[in-house]
C-alpha cells in the first residue's frame, strides 16, 4: 500500500521580483478556478475531468494565461474542492423532527442525506493559492540544494528550509507528488506530496494492542494488552481554548473591520495550536507503544456530543476538538512505523463492566467520572473503563474478527 505525507517547507531569500511574480501567479491560478467552479455549479455538478478539459481549456489559457499544466491543474484543484465538499455534505445528513413520538414519549428524527445540489452557490477560492506538478512546473535542484519554481513570468529558483528533509531524497523509497505554494504573514512557504510504498500490516502478527478513549477531560486515555494506562490530561488544552474563546467573544462584541481581522487571525492561530497538540500527542503515542501495534479508537462518525446537560460556558469545548485531525495523524504515523489504526463501534464502550460484561448505563456517574458495576463491583475512571473496552475490541480484531462490537442482549444480566 501506498502511504503519503504532506512535507512543509519554507522559502529563504524572496526579493520583490520573486514575490511579484508569486503573487501574479497565484492570483491568476485562483481566479481561474473561481471560473471553473462557477462552471461546475452551472452544469448540473460536472466533475469529470476530461469533460471540463475540453470545455474550459481554451479559456483558462487565454483569459487567465494560465501555462497548459497550470490549466490541468486548476480543473484537478476544483474537482478535488467539490468532492471533499460532496463528502462533507453526505457525512451530515439534515436532520429533522417528524413531529411522532415513539413508544417511550421520545421525539422521532429523520433525516435526508444531502448531496452537492444543496449548495446555493458556487464554492468560492479566497485565498490566492498555486498548485504545481512534480516534473513539468516544480523540480528540486540537487547540485544547489533548491526548489524550481514555475511561473507565469517563467521559472524562479529558491532556497528553502525544511527540517529532515534529507530522509525523502531517497528516491528508491519516497516519490514526490504536487506542489502548493502559499503565502501566510509576509512569508513564503511550499507544501509538498510524498508518497511511499509500505507493506500491507497483518492484524494477526501485531505485538500489542492499545485501546485508545478520546476526550476533553482526558486527551487520550490509553489500556494496553499488558494491563497499563497512559493517560494524558487535556486541562491545560481547556485553559487554552477558553482563553481564545474569551477573546473572540470580546472582538466580536466590538465588530469593528480591526477586530474582524484579528479575529480570522485567531482562528488560524488556534487552528495550528490544536494541530500541534495532535501531532505531539499522536507521536508520543507512536514512540511509546512502537512498531507491530494495532490502535484501536472509537469510530465517531454520525456519534453526537450530548451538550444539554454541560454547563453553558463548557459546551463550545465538547463539540470543536478535533478528533477527526487526531486519528489522520495517528493513521499516517502507525502507517509508517509498521502498525495500524483500526476504529471500533463506540456503542456500549461506557457501560461496560470489562471484568463480568455486564452493560448497564447507570452504572456510570458522569460527575464523579467513574463506574461502578452493580453486578461484581468493579470500578474503574469511566475514561480508563471506555479505553479498556475499546481494548478489548481491538484484540478481538486481531484474532480475526472482522467486525467486533459489543451486544447489550448477549451481556451478562
Amino acid at each position: 500500500m501506498d502511504q503519503s505525507v504532506v512535507i512543509k517547507a519554507q522559502l529563504l531569500n524572496i526579493n520583490d521580483e520573486m514575490a511579484q511574480a508569486f503573487s501574479i501567479t497565484m492570483c491568476k491560478y485562483r481566479d481561474a478556478c473561481n471560473f471553473i467552479s462557477q462552471y461546475i455549479f452551472d452544469h448540473d455538478f460536472e466533475l469529470k475531468q476530461s469533460k471540463l478539459n475540453k470545455a474550459l481549456y481554451h479559456d483558462l489559457r487565454d483569459k487567465f494565461g494560465l501555462k497548459s499544466q497550470m490549466a490541468q491543474s486548476a480543473i484537478k484543484t476544483a474537482i478535488a474542492r467539490y468532492k471533499t465538499v460532496k463528502t462533507q455534505l453526505f457525512q451530515n445528513p439534515f436532520r429533522y423532527d417528524t413531529g411522532k413520538k415513539d413508544g417511550k414519549g421520545r421525539a422521532i428524527w429523520a433525516q435526508i442525506y444531502r448531496d452537492l445540489t444543496w449548495l446555493w452557490k458556487p464554492i468560492k477560492f479566497k485565498r490566492p493559492q498555486l498548485d504545481l506538478q512534480r516534473g513539468r512546473d516544480w523540480s528540486y535542484l540537487s547540485a544547489t540544494k533548491q526548489l524550481s519554481l514555475n511561473t507565469l513570468n517563467g521559472r524562479r529558483k529558491v532556497d528553502f528550509v525544511c527540517k529532515g528533509f534529507a530522509q525523502y531524497l531517497d528516491q528508491t523509497e519516497w516519490k514526490f507528488g504536487s506542489l502548493k505554494l502559499l503565502q501566510l504573514r509576509g512569508k513564503w512557504y511550499v507544501h509538498l506530496s510524498a508518497t511511499v510504498s509500505i507493506s500491507e500490516f497483518k492484524a494477526d502478527q501485531a505485538e500489542h494492542v492499545v485501546g485508545i478513549d478520546r476526550g476533553l477531560r482526558f486527551l487520550a486515555s490509553c489500556y494496553d494488552e499488558q494491563g497499563k494506562t497512559l493517560l494524558f490530561s487535556g486541562q491545560k488544552v481547556l485553559r487554552q481554548r477558553r482563553k481564545y474563546k474569551k477573546l473572540r467573544a470580546e472582538l466580536q462584541a466590538k465588530g469593528t473591520k480591526s477586530a474582524k481581522r484579528r479575529l480570522k487571525k485567531i482562528g488560524q492561530r488556534e487552528n495550528r495550536w490544536m494541530s500541534d497538540v495532535n501531532h505531539r500527542l499522536t507521536k508520543t503515542l507512536i514512540d511509546h507503544y512502537g512498531s507491530n501495534t494495532i490502535y484501536a479508537l472509537e469510530d465517531l462518525t454520525d456519534v453526537r456530543f450530548a451538550t444539554e446537560k454541560s454547563p453553558i460556558d463548557q459546551r463550545y469545548e465538547m463539540v470543536s476538538w478535533a478528533f477527526y485531525q487526531f486519528e489522520q495523524f495517528l493513521t499516517y504515523k502507525a502507517n509508517l512505523n509498521s502498525s495500524a489504526v483500526v476504529k471500533v463501534p463506540a456503542k456500549y464502550t461506557s457501560q461496560r463492566c470489562p471484568k463480568c460484561g455486564r452493560i448497564r448505563k447507570d452504572n456510570r456517574d458522569h460527575d464523579l467520572h467513574l463506574y461502578t458495576c452493580d453486578k461484581c463491583g468493579y470500578k474503574s475512571n469511566d475514561d480508563r473503563l471506555a479505553a479498556m473496552n475499546i481494548q478489548f475490541l481491538g484484540t478481538l480484531y486481531r484474532s480475526g474478527e472482522e467486525a467486533p462490537q459489543f451486544n447489550k442482549q448477549a451481556s451478562v444480566e
